[in-house]
């Protein structure tokens, strides 16, 4: 792609690396805390608050729904948002960001509310659907308009899969050092209860500052696309049914949010079931989850720029079909595992990260290529209702798969922690069969679901070149 194709962004589409580290760092604090519910939240639920699988699955199930729910109305609002200081997207994350971390840090409190056990659960398990509720409608607010912010800093095919590399290396980088830092709290505080407060604490002003690194960082760069796009005249707004009609109706989008649900699926499963496998399959301490999660994250975070780098060679598609085999390969062999097989574990877990990698980049690089689609087709950049409804199927599917599991380790006869109970309970063998296939068979289905409909994807990069192509044209004709 060159230059000219661009009617809205900036002269030059090549961003700078100022630029692309303080994008990157936007998702930063997102995936730390995100990362920290998903690899220990279900656990601290059932280990450290005393809450039945079942419940603690639902709580999670509430709050992504409700997540889900909320993402589509600030998709739009966030589309209607007009600053000439901050442009549509920055202000959502600019006052957004302290009170996401503070109802973060919310979540990994125990209070008291009864001494009756069966009362106090209840009371924590309503404590923990409000405060997931909130949390959840401030993780929305900064990171929907961070996602959307993809194809307002440049238009270029590749320069975009790039982008989407610093983006997730911030991701995965985060990731990684959540597990760092949970594995230094874990390893120097014997309190449970006290590890994840003073866990959560940090990874809380980690995430506010790096907010504000992303907004102060692409202000520029996006005020000089929203000064563009602002001069260019501006169809008349599509009421929300329609624009509901349309992007239903645009085929590639739907490919994508199949995609990216399977693809997520797969990765939220197995970092939700993978302290348990670690724990009671393994037969290893607590310490050790970190050390686990970190080979699978830190070699997804190596992989991002090999996978960005191959896609500009053979597509975006092979890339996808490369990492998810491998995945699959290591979701199979994880069944299987044995204590003591320590090693062939790390090497799962690394050829998993092979996969995780491009679960993160493929989707992500896709969906900016159908917002110019659909602006071929409609006249309108749309780019918050998109992202908004992207997000909220994945996270219908998510709910549920959060639900799944929490209820089948419920009714596989799972033992939760009771109050004041300071060694873990020995789970039955039909716990320990319900973690394996959570683990191995469960995400492979997932997988391969991702794999037939990146089969079919239907833009190319030829077919985004044509695009492109025809949206200057009109550009031109109205300029």
């Amino acid at each position: 792609m060159n230059d000219s194709a661009d009617g809205y962004a900036p002269k030059s589409e090549k961003l700078d690396l100022k630029t692309k580290l303080a994008y990157g760092a936007g998702d930063l604090g997102p995936a730390i805390t995100a990362n920290i519910s998903i690899f220990f939240l279900l656990v601290f639920f059932t280990n450290v608050a005393g809450i039945p699988a079942g419940l603690a699955g639902s709580i999670l199930m509430v709050g992504k729904i409700w997540d889900a729910v909320n993402d589509p109305f600030v998709g739009v609002l966030t589309d209607k948002t007009k600053s000439r200081r901050w442009g549509r997207r920055l202000p959502w994350i600019l006052y957004g960001a302290i009170p996401f971390g503070v109802f973060f840090f919310l979540q990994w409190i125990v209070p008291q509310f009864s001494t009756d056990q069966s009362a106090n659960v209840w009371g924590l398990f309503w404590y923990y659907v409000v405060i997931g509720l909130i949390s959840q409608v401030f993780y929305t607010v900064v990171n929907l308009p961070y996602t959307a912010m993809t194809p307002e800093l440049t238009q270029d095919y590749d320069e975009r899969t790039s982008l989407n590399s610093f983006r997730f290396a911030f991701s995965i980088g985060g990731s990684i050092v959540s597990l760092i830092l949970a594995q230094i709290v874990f390893s120097n505080i014997a309190d449970r209860q006290q590890q994840y407060l003073v866990l959560a604490a940090i990874c809380t002003v980690i995430s506010i500052l790096s907010l504000y690194w992303c907004v102060y960082g692409t202000r520029d760069r996006v005020l000089a696309f929203e000064a563009k796009r602002l001069q260019a005249e501006q169809p008349e707004s599509i009421p929300i049914g329609e624009q509901l009609k349309i992007v239903f109706t645009n085929r590639p989008f739907l490919f994508v949010i199949g995609i990216y649900l399977f693809s997520w699926l797969g990765v939220q499963i197995t970092a939700s079931i993978i302290p348990y496998f670690v724990i009671n399959c393994m037969n290893l301490k607590e310490a050790d989850v970190p050390t686990v999660m970190i080979a699978v994250q830190g070699t997804a975070l190596l992989m991002l720029f090999v996978w960005g780098a191959l896609s500009k060679k053979v597509g975006k598609k092979v890339v996808y079909f490369l990492g998810m085999s491998s995945w699959i390969i290591a979701a199979a062999g994880l069944y299987f595992l044995q204590p003591g097989q320590i090693v062939l574990m790390y090497v799962m877990a690394v050829m998993a990260g092979f996969g995780v990698s491009t679960a993160y980049l493929v989707p992500w690089s896709m969906i900016p290529d159908v917002i110019e689609l659909d602006e071929l087709q409609t006249g309108q950049r749309r780019e918050g209702i998109f992202y908004g409804f992207m997000v909220l199927l994945q996270k219908f599917g998510l709910a549920f798969g959060l639900f799944l599991v929490g209820n089948a380790l419920q009714a596989s006869g799972f033992k939760a922690t009771v109050a004041g109970q300071t060694e873990l309970p020995i789970q039955p063998e039909s716990a320990l069969q319900a973690i394996r296939i959570a683990v191995g068979p469960l995400p492979t289905i997932c997988l391969i679901c991702g794999l037939f409909l990146t089969y079919f994807y239907p833009i190319t990069r030829e077919m985004h070149a044509e695009i492109m192509m025809k949206l200057q044209q009109r550009r031109e004709k109205i300029g």
